[in-house]
């Protein structure tokens, strides 16, 4: 993984996280939130290359339909439509679209208003229009959510939201998940490692001290067995996005 070029390591992810039993959609949408367009655009080439397939339509072609597949879908989209500037006028519309097809409509959230949204405004644009919610209303989009039906729709919607808004909380968490839940995952471990070493892992790094307690090297030597590429994860942590 560490030897592969972003794009590829990506298309690499995006693959196994297809290929799955039970299909990692969590990092699908960690791509195609956390990647500038002209680098989707390389993973997507990337993965026709090595896979002789197209990603969006290994997507599309999911069994059985989830939500994930329909905002997975919106955002590769929103790639190849949205503009580079970002507007606070469009923010403020996006906003109020979004609490009067939910919360202001006292219904579940209408999903084809979001999609919509999703797939023409750009991430930055998108955490432009979070911001304005939480400024109108009070509160943050994702509580407007939680006070839904929670539906599939909308636990989906939550992830993608928090992806979005918060990256070093939302990595901080999946690091902990990682290692002390339920079951480990090296693989998200690995992952979140290196895809976010040259963006903001010093940063994931602080809030996870500060919501566990501990330092997250300390973590892995404590909870990965010595000699099981523990020495070189730990070499990973200390490297951080301004000396990477």
């Amino acid at each position: 993984m560490w030897m592969l070029d972003p794009y590829e390591r990506d298309a690499t992810v995006a693959k196994e996280a297809l290929e799955q039993n039970e299909t990692n959609f969590e990092a699908l949408v960690e791509i195609f939130i956390g990647r500038k367009s002209s680098h989707i655009l390389l993973i997507k080439q990337a993965y026709q290359k090595r896979f002789r397939r197209q990603l969006d339509q290994d997507i599309i072609n999911l069994e059985p339909l989830h939500p994930y597949q329909k905002i997975l879908l919106a955002l590769s989209t929103s790639h190849k439509a949205h503009h580079a500037d970002i507007s606070q006028h469009i923010a403020k519309c996006d906003a109020r679209r979004l609490y009067e097809t939910g919360e202001g409509s006292r219904g579940a959230i209408e999903e084809v208003v979001v999609l919509e949204i999703l797939s023409k405004r750009s991430i930055p644009q998108m955490k432009l229009t979070l911001s304005s919610y939480k400024h109108i209303y009070g509160y943050d989009y994702r509580k407007s959510i939680k006070r839904g039906n929670y539906g599939e729709f909308e636990k989906a919607l939550k992830m993608v939201v928090k992806c979005i808004c918060d990256p070093p909380h939302y990595y901080a968490k999946a690091l902990h998940t990682s290692i002390k839940g339920v079951k480990s995952h090296k693989a998200t471990l690995v992952q979140v490692l290196v895809s976010r070493i040259k963006i903001d892992m010093d940063e994931i790094q602080r809030v996870f001290k500060k919501k566990y307690g501990k330092d997250f090297r300390d973590v892995i030597n404590e909870s990965i067995p010595c000699g099981d590429n523990r020495d070189f994860l730990v070499s990973l942590t200390t490297r951080t996005s301004s000396t990477t």
